[in-house]
């Protein structure tokens, strides 16, 4: 007895597999993650560090350089960049080999980090030194306004992180919650310098009084072990240490006598619970609004996550204080809800034709029922594959799907047209027929399945970012055609075998078709005969195509991953080099009442201060984030609106505005299209780099190759220049270091200590009031103290100079570098793209200079020919 003669003896047991088969995947298909795209996009690892006051040239020498050094040799580390900002903060982004452990990277990094510590400023290992996973994918956007005016924005950003962060983050598959602009609450002692040099005090008194008496004190124990004979109670002694209100601030002395009495902090600044940052705000179609980005987890149900997370914040809601409102005005589900909509209509069209075609030819509908209940078990039964290797219901798999329902069709209809063959032939009854059949095709049909195994399996094995991409569309493949390998040998000839009628009588209906295909059928055999006699042309014509083929290969622009409408765009805008927040705000209120004018954008979200292209605050820049309305509610695509949004910028004095479709693939940069550093690896001179950058900006724009060439790198920023004259200033008794601690507490911010209020610890921090740090001439009410207690102002120990200079730095792997955008031109490849770019670098840039690739253009460059590899191995398998 035959493997599949055991299941036509008994059909009902091959049912019950089959019937096994689908229900597991049926319960697979309802627990799998729902995503766009597999996990792809490499683990990343940022280090944030903290140097209030300090300038990027300050940063990125005394604290990035410090910390890149350690990172070299990090295991898996491909490559990492940094940014250095003049509003303080430096971001170092670490991205590691996709597949690699994220948890292990951020150890290794860690452990990086601590070596560097020592070597780093007392005020940057004060504030502390942060490395944590990063993640890329913003699943959706929440926020949060009031009308009513005690709910402001500072309010309502310490409202959201004390009240709705925690509660969200606890949501399962979130893996970060963050607030744009956070304006959490510190403790701002606004100094008033003219007062303080009039009384005598100076910015050190100031921060020595708050350290003295704004400090947690231990006071211990009454009657604590050791303790006397006969001790009965043991009392825990309190006192009040850290101070928690404004006025309790500003009651602290800064001396005890004096012509007036005690002098208090409040004598010399005003005292405020404000934010310890003011760099940046957002507003969402035109009003104040505090937004919360949402963070997928790896590997989570978006669609389940975002659901959980509209609940959650539903509920939350209800507790909030009356006027505060909340919205989602961005959620990037919708796209992945509308992708796999549209590949489930090319699946069910795709099933539809397949089992419309078989009808066609096979003439019967017992035959057609055949082939309509083993393709789904197959197709159905995949999904528990997926399940098992850990994958994702995505466009990748879903699209092979859809290709296998082409294949595993043809593992039926072999059996199925076998028995009808022996039914006619050899007027078999249908169980005979069906046994017979198997006894012919059984080997046939394992064979195929081998050789769709061997083409798709190997290909998973692929390494880096292509054989994560490849990998799940291959084993989901193989998976679908090894099920439908069983049921070709189990279920569907016991179907034969009950269904099947022995006589089969041509309906009139087909008789045209029929005709028609036995026309067909015979000039295929006349031109078979034709090709047999002259062999020759034949072959001509076999390498001619073959020629053909190779000349498209090679002409055929191609891509990494195609740009998509993914339903929103990003927008940029950037005011010349020291243009004021309000400046920036301004110009983005005109950017919205223009886009909420186009009939396709549905929210307009800016961040002001915020550079999404560098990654860093900037007072001259600010970020808009566009949602469109759903697909079926516009006619203008993503693009349209891009172009319009650029055309419309164009007519706007005040600065450059710029819109662009996000990266394919989250993660892999910011933007569509190429992203590359031009490295300087000689001087590390920001101007001589500057100078270089805008010779290879020009050559870039001649290429008709590339389009959207930009980059944001200018250090032209104006900054004032202050030398201390450190001979002078010794000689007068003060402390060097007093002198920039007087600078920082008033044209910077300086850091002192901590408060408690609210069940969280805040900043306290010094600063000038702002009309006393407007101009340079400001400087002159800054005193210091002399050792013989005279008052010196700081202006008669410094010289000033007008200079240029960067208000941002960017390090890429070690080396002080310049970012540059930039897209293909239509009908080029990304690749062609890539090799005009090197092409230019090559004959432009002078000794000491290089190019280096990041983002998705990097991939692409480390994948280079495994596609060709992949293709070319399934040909000699096949």
């Amino acid at each position: 007895m035959s493997f599949s003669q055991f299941f036509i003896n008994r059909p009902i047991f091959a049912g019950v597999i089959a019937i096994i088969i689908t229900l597991a995947g049926l319960i697979a298909s309802q627990v799998l993650p729902v995503a766009q795209y597999p996990e792809i996009a490499p683990p990343t690892v940022v280090i944030n560090a903290s140097y209030p006051g300090a300038s990027a040239e300050t940063l990125a020498r005394t604290v990035a350089a410090p910390i890149e050094e350690q990172l070299s040799g990090v295991e898996n580390l491909t490559y990492f960049s940094s940014t250095a900002a003049t509003n303080g903060t430096l971001t170092i982004a670490c991205t590691f080999e996709v597949g690699s452990n994220a948890d292990k990277a951020v150890i290794d990094v860690n452990n990086r980090v601590a070596i560097a510590l020592p070597r780093l400023p007392d005020v940057v290992r004060q504030t502390g030194v942060v490395a944590q996973k990063r993640s890329t994918d913003i699943l959706l956007v929440i926020s949060l306004s009031s009308n009513d005016p005690r709910y402001d924005t500072l309010y309502l950003s310490n409202y959201a992180t004390i009240n709705i962060l925690d509660e969200i983050k606890r949501i399962p598959g979130v893996a970060d919650v963050t607030i744009f602009g956070a304006r959490d609450y510190s403790m701002r002692i606004w100094l008033n310098p003219a007062k303080m040099s009039q009384l005598g005090v100076t910015a050190t008194d100031v921060a020595s009084a708050i350290s003295a008496q704004n400090y947690q004190y231990a006071a211990g124990k009454i009657g604590a072990e050791p303790a006397p004979p006969g001790q009965s109670l043991v009392y825990t002694v309190t006192a009040r240490g850290r101070l928690e209100e404004p006025a309790d601030f500003g009651n602290i002395v800064l001396r005890s006598s004096g012509p007036g009495g005690a002098l208090r902090i409040r004598d010399v600044a005003r005292i405020e619970l404000g934010a310890v940052s003011y760099d940046a705000f957002t507003d969402l179609d035109g009003k104040p609004t505090v937004g919360i980005p949402v963070f997928l987890q790896s590997g989570a149900n978006a669609l389940k996550v975002s659901t959980a997370v509209r609940a959650g914040i539903e509920r939350l809601a209800q507790t909030f204080p009356e006027g505060v409102t909340q919205i989602i005005p961005f959620d990037t589900t919708r796209f992945v809800q509308q992708s796999i909509r549209e590949v489930i209509i090319t699946l069910s069209e795709a099933a539809f034709l397949v089992l419309l075609v078989v009808f066609v030819f096979l003439q019967s509908w017992r035959a057609t029922l055949i082939p309509i209940i083993a393709v789904p078990v197959s197709l159905i039964g995949a999904f528990g594959g997926l399940m098992l290797f850990g994958f994702t219901l995505n466009t990748l798999t879903l699209f092979a799907i859809v290709l296998a329902t082409g294949i595993v069709v043809d593992d039926a209809i072999v059996v199925l047209e076998n028995v009808e063959r022996l039914m006619a032939e050899k007027r078999l009854s249908p169980k005979e027929a069906a046994i017979e059949s198997m006894r012919e095709v059984t080997g046939a049909i394992v064979a195929i399945e081998l050789v769709l195994v061997s083409v798709f399996v190997p290909v998973a094995f692929l390494g880096g970012l292509a054989g994560k991409l490849y990998q799940q569309f291959a084993v989901t493949v193989a998976t679908a055609v090894t099920i439908s390998g069983v049921v070709a040998l189990t279920l569907t000839p016991a179907l034969c075998a009950l269904l099947l009628k022995p006589q089969h009588i041509e309906n009139r209906l087909f008789r045209p078709f029929n005709r028609g295909f036995a026309w067909l059928t015979g000039f295929y055999l006349a031109s078979v005969r034709v090709t047999a006699r002259h062999r020759v042309i034949a072959l001509l014509v076999f390498a001619g195509i073959l020629g053909v083929d190779a000349l498209l290969f090679r002409t055929v622009p191609g891509g990494f991953v195609p740009p998509e409408d993914q339903g929103y765009i990003i927008g940029s805008l950037t005011l010349p080099d020291g243009a004021t927040l309000q400046r920036t705000q301004q110009l983005g209120a005109t950017v919205q009442k223009i886009l909420l004018g186009h009939p396709a954008v549905e929210h307009v979200f800016v961040v002001n201060g915020f550079d999404v292209i560098a990654g860093a605050n900037k007072t001259n820049a600010a970020t808009i984030f566009i949602p469109l309305k759903l697909w079926d509610e516009r006619k203008a695509s993503a693009d349209d609106v891009a172009k319009y949004v650029i055309a419309q910028g164009a007519t706007l004095p005040q600065g450059t505005v710029l819109a662009f479709n996000p990266a394919a693939i989250r993660g892999l940069g910011t933007a569509g299209g190429f992203e590359v550093y031009l490295q300087d690896r000689a001087d590390a001179d920001p101007q001589k780099l500057y100078q270089n950058l805008l010779q290879f900006l020009s050559e870039l724009r001649k290429r008709p190759e590339l389009t959207a060439i930009a980059s944001f790198y200018r250090p032209t920023s104006p900054q004032l220049y202050l030398d201390v004259d450190r001979e002078k200033t010794v000689a007068l008794g003060v402390p060097i270091k007093d002198v920039f601690d007087a600078l920082q507490a008033t044209m910077g911010v300086l850091y002192v200590n901590d408060f408690n209020k609210f069940g969280h610890t805040y900043r306290v921090q010094l600063q000038a009031e702002g009309a006393y740090r407007a101009t340079p001439e400001d400087l002159g009410n800054v005193y210091v103290r002399s050792s013989n207690g005279g008052m010196i102002p700081v202006k008669a120990l410094i010289s000033m100079k007008n200079v240029v200079g960067p208000e941002q730095l960017e390090r890429y792997n070690g080396f002080l570098a310049a970012k540059v955008l930039g897209n293909s031109a239509p009908n080029v490849s990304s690749g062609q793209a890539i090799t005009a770019v090197e092409d230019v670098a090559a004959k432009t840039l002078p000794p000491g200079y290089t190019i280096a690739w990041t983002g998705q253009a990097f991939q692409e460059k480390r994948v280079g020919t495994q596609s060709i590899i992949a293709f070319s191995f399934a040909i000699v398998m096949v």
